[in-house]
């Protein structure tokens, strides 16, 4: 009995070594941008950093084609996550409790998109862009990637409607709710959590797409575009360190919130009763 112990007191030990190296060889790349962007050196990388600035925030942030890339990601990911919102959830209030033929095959149109890679999507929307007489512009980078987010805001309402009693519907109806009352006091709330949570999730991944926008955007920039530019530009290594990190960010930070609101719904109202 002792030595099965030890035996699996040491597995367990080495599956948590395993782990943490997994981690620190994901995010070490990450890190290393984050120390860099107050690095006090120009150029090319030296180990260690030279010394400890703020000096390149100040600079990226008075540069104006930095702000307009900013500006204009924030738009299409603010309109994109709109789009998907409205869109996802009639989608998933639609194929929840009614079956009919075809049903699977539209299930499966709408997770595609997040299913396929990047450039086949890309590639996809830009021909059906060209067949049209549409030219790539703001609005093809907003319909490109509301296509991904709303399988995102989707998956995460069909989840929380699998998840609520439909005794609650009923209930309400029976009390003399109408379908708005019941929609705003029953649906609503319980959906709430889910909604936001998809929704932060559209947003982070539309803000730093890149593989659709470069054949959606046309003469537009957003800023992973900007950033990728940059790669050819080792004089603006710091200010380009410093916009990373703010990327970063910006998308890590919705993933999170996302994660601490829906990890708890299986305390939705009437889950599994």
């Amino acid at each position: 009995m002792h030595s099965k112990s030890a035996k699996g007191e040491q597995a367990s030990w080495g599956l948590k070594l395993a782990a943490w190296g997994g981690l620190v060889f994901l995010h070490f790349p990450i890190a290393i941008i984050c120390i860099y962007a107050f690095n006090t050196e120009v150029g090319a990388f030296s180990f260690p950093p030279q010394g400890f600035t703020l000096h390149w925030f100040s600079v990226a942030f008075a540069r104006e084609d930095v702000l307009e890339s900013i500006k204009l990601s924030l738009q299409i990911a603010c309109i994109a996550t709109l789009i998907a919102l409205v869109l996802g959830t009639l989608a998933a209030a639609a194929l929840y409790r009614r079956d009919f033929f075809g049903k699977d095959g539209i299930s499966l149109m709408l997770i595609l998109p997040i299913a396929l890679p990047g450039i086949i999507t890309g590639l996809s929307l830009l021909s059906a862009f060209k067949s049209l007489g549409i030219e790539p512009g703001m609005l093809t980078i907003i319909i490109g990637h509301a296509t991904f987010c709303v399988v995102i805001v989707y998956n995460n309402v069909i989840a929380r409607f699998r998840r609520t009693s439909h005794s609650l519907i009923e209930a309400s109806m029976d009390l003399g709710a109408d379908g708005w009352q019941t929609f705003r006091y029953i649906i609503l709330p319980n959906l709430g959590s889910a909604l936001l949570a998809g929704g932060m999730l559209a947003f982070a991944l539309s803000f730093d797409e890149i593989i659709v926008t470069t054949f959606t955007a046309g003469h537009e920039r957003t800023l992973p575009i900007w950033l990728l530019n940059q790669l050819g530009r080792p004089r603006d290594v710091p200010v380009t360190n410093v916009v990373a990190m703010l990327v970063m960010l910006v998308t890590m930070l919705p993933i999170l919130g996302a994660y601490y609101l829906t990890k708890g719904g299986e305390s939705v109202a009437g889950s599994g009763k």
